[in-house]
């Protein structure tokens, strides 16, 4: 790097002052191969898995939209990013799958470039098969080191090979540094990095590391800035927002950073994700009931029924205690809508223990819940268990299950049918002419006449038509 950083003399070390210098030496490379092509260069992110990555694709959005590349499709781009999840085996394959066909892209576009980043570069064994079987990627970094992506850029620019780098961890939270949303009116906003629970089935605190809170002033800052830029719907991100703030130097609880936020005008709904039953506190079910702002709905991941496959999951709470936390939270907030993620074949799990699970879908009656079959991820406690389950087993019992799920959601969705609901309104909708699509309280979609102009506008709505998933309604 030592010819770049003579252009611009020796680059600061404090962030994110450093970031930005290396954004202008970016820059000025972009500017030249963008004059030898006689054309803008172009960029496309691909983002896989949860929302925290989502959020992680609009800051490496915002840098290179900084740096001077134009969004494009994926099969045009000169710059491909994938920012990966680890957190089931077939998203792993997925990336390899698009790996293959950019190989032969890149052949014809040696000046391309391909980067990967996120939670499944975390995992060694990941990295070995790339710099092994596939050299022709230029940048491969983590989740650590994302706010270092300007700098790693600058640096394989450089050097025109293969640059990785990840981290073990870090407790470092460089904030500032540019973003890109991918919506004007919402916004998703960190509020945490990492976990600390080691569920035993679970990757994610060996690829997101340990528990790191950021300081409430900088949340609300930033919230400010959002709603300042018109933002009116927030969505606090955390792998477990429940135990946010407890590893600052002056501890918060979750629940007063919601009224904090809750404070600041022009933002008109709170949302959050995701909460662990173990750490849902009175506190944060009061401010939930008291709040004109946060949103009607709370995911509250089960994972299982049965107190036996909870404990062998470290999820730290039995099924009793979980029926006894849903049916608190529908008492004192009446209108909540509760959904869930559930967990089909886990080591060990018996056909006894399945109906205990299917006993709790019954009595907590979602409105909505994500299942899956048990994934084997490398170097997770579940990995190593005796009893895996038998694979027929588990289509048996998670067809079983998503018929429950899929009844009862529709008993639950049809209960607001006939009434009048506030609505924000997301996009034009794709499958019927002069329609759009926006989203209640609830989280439910509500599709209606109406066109783009409404976009990020509130409206009340009737439900008409209950769609099993959805509704069908009129502007009042």
């Amino acid at each position: 790097m030592e010819k770049e950083l003579n252009l611009y003399g020796p680059a600061p070390t404090e962030e994110p002052e450093r970031q930005y210098y290396f954004i202008e030496v970016c820059k000025k490379q972009v500017e030249e191969e963008s004059k030898r092509l006689g054309r803008p260069l172009t960029f496309c992110v691909t983002t896989f898995g949860c929302q925290m990555n989502a959020r992680d694709s609009e800051k490496l959005t915002g840098i290179l939209e900084q740096i001077g590349y134009q969004p494009t499709e994926e099969e045009n781009a000169d710059f491909v990013i994938y920012n990966t999840c680890t957190v089931r085996e077939n998203a792993n394959l997925k990336v390899y799958g698009h790996l293959g066909l950019l190989k032969h892209r890149k052949k014809e576009n040696p000046h391309m470039k391909i980067a990967l980043c996120g939670c499944m570069m975390q995992e060694p064994e990941v990295v070995k098969k790339l710099k092994e079987s596939y050299r022709f990627v230029d940048l491969v970094f983590g989740t650590h080191n994302i706010f270092k992506f300007a700098e790693l850029l600058a640096e394989s620019m450089e050097s025109g090979g293969m640059i990785v780098d990840i981290w073990k961890d870090t407790q470092e939270i460089v904030e500032e540094l540019p973003i890109e949303r991918k919506y004007a009116f919402k916004s998703g906003v960190n509020i945490m990095f990492g976990c600390n629970n080691f569920c035993s089935y679970c990757i994610v605190p060996y690829v997101r590391g340990r528990e790191r809170s950021r300081k409430p002033e900088d949340i609300i800052r930033e919230i400010e800035k959002l709603a300042a830029d018109g933002v009116s719907e927030i969505m606090l991100l955390g792998q477990n927002v429940n135990s946010y703030g407890k590893n600052l130097d002056d501890p918060i609880t979750f629940a007063e950073l919601l009224r904090r936020v809750e404070q600041i005008e022009g933002i008109r709904r709170i949302r959050f994700m995701t909460s662990h039953p173990k750490d849902l506190s009175d506190e944060l079910i009061q401010v939930m009931k008291e709040s004109k702002k946060i949103c009607r709905h709370l995911h509250l991941p089960v994972q299982s029924g049965s107190s036996r496959i909870l404990k062998a999951m470290n999820r730290k709470y039995t099924k009793e205690q979980y029926l006894a936390l849903a049916e608190k939270i529908r008492r004192e907030i009446p209108d909540i809508s509760l959904t869930t993620d559930i967990i089909v074949g886990f080591p060990g799990e018996t056909d006894e223990d399945f109906a205990e699970t299917l006993d709790v879908v019954r009595k907590v009656r979602y409105d909505n819940a994500y299942t899956f079959i048990y994934s084997k991820r490398t170097g997770t406690p579940a990995a190593a268990m005796e009893n895996q389950v038998a694979p027929e087993d588990n289509k048996r019992r998670f067809d079983q299950l998503l018929a429950l799920v899929q009844s009862l959601a529709k008993e639950q969705t049809a209960r607001f049918a006939g009434t009048v609901q506030e609505v924000l309104v997301e996009e034009v909708n794709d499958h019927k002419e002069g329609y759009v699509t926006g989203r209640m309280s609830n989280n439910l979609l509500v599709h209606f006449p109406g066109d783009a102009s409404l976009i990020g506008q509130y409206r009340n709505v009737r439900l008409e038509e209950c769609k099993g998933f959805y509704y069908m309604g009129t502007v009042v």
